[in-house]
């Protein structure tokens, strides 16, 4: 596969405020590809600069070898963009906005346009002022997927939308991919990312901590193992042994909960030698994976209070 998106350290500041800082990713042509982080990370910042809203500092980015910047209109041409707040004349009803953002692609198949507002529940006969926000949204995915993009560059796409229509994208975003088309979606949802997407980069303060597949990211978490003992149970045990992060005492002294990461068969070998009477594990979580790249920002923060 060849890169659709490339960015090399990518740089927007906005004076004193924080944006991006060195944001270096690729994003392979047929990829879904989520982008992580709570809001004001830099999600929608490093959008607005692929999609040539903003003008970056310094570094480079590209969209199918355009540049973001100053081949945006080219660029533009191949992507279905919906932002982080769709917003639109407010006297306009949706049939008209979804009309003339069509005639704009120089014409949209209006069976496509049919079936992605059937799909989402969505009623074009309204004015936009009169759109509740999950409504704009619907608006905003429709007018994003209408002419069958080669690439979709989402902020924050399922936000406002009640489950059903959440499952509906999903669906959306599968057949997008199923077809050999890209996906590029911002998100602080992480169920979300990890049923859509491949891989996902992690953003924090304006800068990429992690870019993996993202069953990679539940490979590297850690996990918590509970063991109960027939006697009292000693945390000195499982101290030193490979992969335990951290031993306590659980709730009474024939417990033992350990933080682990690896393999669990050393683990199970020792806790039989000493008469194990139950193992509980708990399966991390992506959320848990994710809010262990802040865990030093805020023991940072707590140190300097």
């Amino acid at each position: 596969m060849s890169a659709i998106i490339q960015t090399n350290t990518l740089t927007k500041s906005y004076g004193r405020s924080r944006g991006i800082i060195d944001v270096t990713f690729d994003i392979q042509e047929g990829e879904i590809f989520g982008f992580l982080g709570p809001n004001g990370a830099g999600k929608t910042t490093t959008m607005r600069v692929l999609m040539g809203l903003l003008h970056a500092n310094t570094g480079s980015a590209t969209i199918a070898g355009l540049d973001c910047w100053t081949q945006s209109t080219e660029a533009k041409k191949l992507v279905g963009y919906l932002p982080g707040e769709f917003t639109f004349d407010a006297g306009l009803r949706g049939a008209q906005i979804i009309a003339y953002l069509a005639h704009l692609r120089g014409g949209v198949d209006q069976a496509s346009i049919r079936t992605l507002v059937e799909r989402l529940g969505f009623d074009p006969s309204k004015r936009f002022r009169e759109y509740s926000h999950g409504n704009k949204q619907k608006l905003g995915l429709v007018q994003a997927f209408m002419h069958k993009p080669r690439l979709l560059i989402l902020d924050e796409p399922t936000s406002g939308l009640d489950p059903l229509n959440q499952q509906e994208f999903y669906k959306m975003v599968a057949e997008v991919h199923a077809e050999g088309r890209t996906v590029f979606l911002s998100s602080h949802i992480l169920p979300e990312v990890e049923q859509t997407c491949d891989r996902v980069a992690i953003i924090r303060e304006g800068r990429l901590v992690k870019i993996d597949h993202v069953s990679a990211l539940k490979d590297i978490r850690q996990r918590n193992v509970e063991i109960s003992f027939a006697g009292p149970a000693s945390a000195s045990w499982f101290t030193g042994v490979a992969g335990v992060a951290k031993v306590v005492q659980g709730a009474d002294e024939h417990i033992l909960q350990l933080n682990v990461q690896g393999e669990l068969m050393e683990i199970i070998r020792i806790a039989g030698q000493h008469g194990a009477t139950n193992i509980a594990t708990h399966e991390p979580t992506l959320e848990e994976a994710f809010l262990r790249f802040y865990e030093p920002q805020r023991e940072s923060s707590a140190l300097a209070r």
